[in-house]
């Protein structure tokens, strides 16, 4: 592995911005400086690009079974699209099943990893159920697999979904191993009847999906984890926030002291509920949940990325095909497989939309797209900044070029883009992964198999950061 160095370049952190060259050996970063050199050093000339540290996806779906079908994208062509995206680690979801030791589902989704990654990569450990067994198992999941973060389904019944009982005694559990309690916030026990209603009375259609589960019993659901966050002491995230009521829930729980961050995604900024009543059954492609919301909801999510009440930026990638997916609910909205591709378009999107129009600073966009996911996930400092000893995970981004997001164009296995159309500024021309070129000059370079499982710390091992009420914005 020969050494490198990165010339000309502007570092771009979530602390700072300055001018630098930056030293590669042995995939680590060695040095930060002016007028570096080291002999056989390959150079890489960045005059007039950014220089920022890889993206961390703190929410993706590869290789997924749903709804009686399976994601388009496995951990190849998704850590694949996510590296030409600017992302360099993402965390998968290992989906476990009731009544099996969790360590038969981390197995199995280690094999769905193994020799196919081309990006690091880490996992998060769904928790439907709460008993012995499962208690016994926690502990080592932790120590042992490096693994972190539970999550636990507030919503779809029957499938995924946990009372509260299971997660009240999962956040007692995660609190005493320094664990995070992550949810999908949604009241599903309304949605079903809500559902079932619409289907009883003949409404079928895509934009029903978000007709049957509305923003409020979001709201409700995150104020009604937030509360027990707030009896337990558990630290915990709430994934994909969509809305003005689930914003409310999360900022007032901050307010009150309780250690609770919010992640919201892209297609939440950039679309809306309008897209689910599109002619032809192409709203299908805009299903997922939460859905879609009335277009009054964006400013609301991008002032609390501005101002920290939201803190983090996921992909919530979830891809289908239209055809041959997506299909499978027609006639019956209940049954389209929920889900879009997204992992490919995080990045320049938060760019485009975040620091090109003006409404973050650079430092705010790297804090979102990757530093502060590396924190509340035991990353840092390998992964999310630039620093010496860090893992050489970087971007070499071109703020002069535009794009237009198309799906002739993305390098994910889907038929379709939900941004079709959508013109961006700036682009990832270079990809580097501890070191080595994924993407180079907009080429793929990488290898499958490359990217290595990552075991994340506690964050009560990491301590890096404060509870959401002592952090002020500024510290955000």
């Amino acid at each position: 592995m020969a050494a490198k160095i990165i010339r000309n370049g502007t570092i771009v952190t979530a602390a700072d911005t300055y001018q630098a060259d930056v030293l590669i050996d042995n995939g680590i970063i060695q040095q930060i400086g002016l007028g570096l050199s080291a002999d056989g050093a390959e150079i890489v000339d960045a005059a007039g690009k950014y220089v920022f540290p890889g993206g961390v996806d703190p929410h993706t779906h590869l290789d997924m079974p749903f709804g009686g079908t399976v994601t388009a994208d496995d951990f190849e062509t998704g850590t694949r699209a996510a590296a030409f995206g600017g992302t360099t680690t993402v965390i998968d979801f290992c989906l476990t099943d009731k009544g099996k030791p969790l360590s038969e589902s981390l197995q199995k989704w280690h094999a769905k990893a193994d020799g196919k990654a081309v990006i690091d990569y880490s996992f998060h450990l769904m928790i439907s159920e709460i008993n012995d067994a499962v208690l016994a198992e926690l502990p080592s999941i932790v120590k042992d697999e490096g693994i972190t973060s539970f999550k636990v389904f507030m919503a779809y019944k029957n499938v995924f979904q946990a009372d509260d009982g299971t997660l009240y005694r999962t956040m007692l559990s995660a609190k005493e191993l320094g664990a995070m309690v992550m949810v999908h916030a949604e009241n599903g026990d309304v949605i079903e009847f809500l559902v079932e209603k619409a289907l009883a009375e003949g409404n079928t259609d895509p934009i029903y999906h978000a007709l049957t589960r509305p923003s409020a019993i979001e709201g409700e659901a995150t104020a009604r984890a937030a509360a027990l966050a707030e009896l337990t002491g558990a630290r915990l995230y709430v994934v994909h926030v969509t809305c003005a009521e689930a914003v409310k829930a999360i900022s007032e729980a901050r307010t009150r002291g309780v250690d609770v961050w919010g992640e919201t995604c892209p297609q939440y900024l950039m679309l809306d509920q309008s897209y689910l009543a599109l002619p032809d059954f192409e709203g299908a492609k805009y299903v997922w949940s939460p859905p879609l919301r009335e277009k009054k909801h964006q400013d609301v999510l991008w002032n609390a990325l501005i101002t920290g009440q939201l803190q983090t930026f996921g992909s919530d990638q979830c891809s289908f095909n239209f055809k041959g997916q997506k299909d499978l609910g027609l006639g019956d909205f209940s049954k389209i497989p929920n889900g879009g591709p997204v992992i490919e378009d995080r990045f320049s999107i938060l760019y485009s939309e975040g620091v090109a129009k003006g409404r973050l600073t650079l430092n705010q966009f790297v804090d979102i797209v990757a530093t502060r996911n590396a924190k509340l996930f035991g990353l840092f400092p390998r992964k999310g900044t630039i620093a010496v000893g860090s893992d050489a995970d970087l971007v070499i981004f071109d703020p002069n070029v535009e794009r237009t997001i198309s799906a002739e164009t993305h390098h994910m296995n889907v038929d379709y883009n939900p941004f079709e159309g959508i013109q961006i500024s700036g682009v990832p021309q270079s990809v580097l992964s501890r070191g080595e070129f994924v993407i180079k000059d907009q080429t793929y370079v990488g290898n499958a198999g490359t990217g290595q499982f990552l075991k994340r710390l506690t964050y009560k091992q990491t301590n890096s950061i404060g509870t959401g009420a002592k952090e002020t914005v500024e510290q955000l």
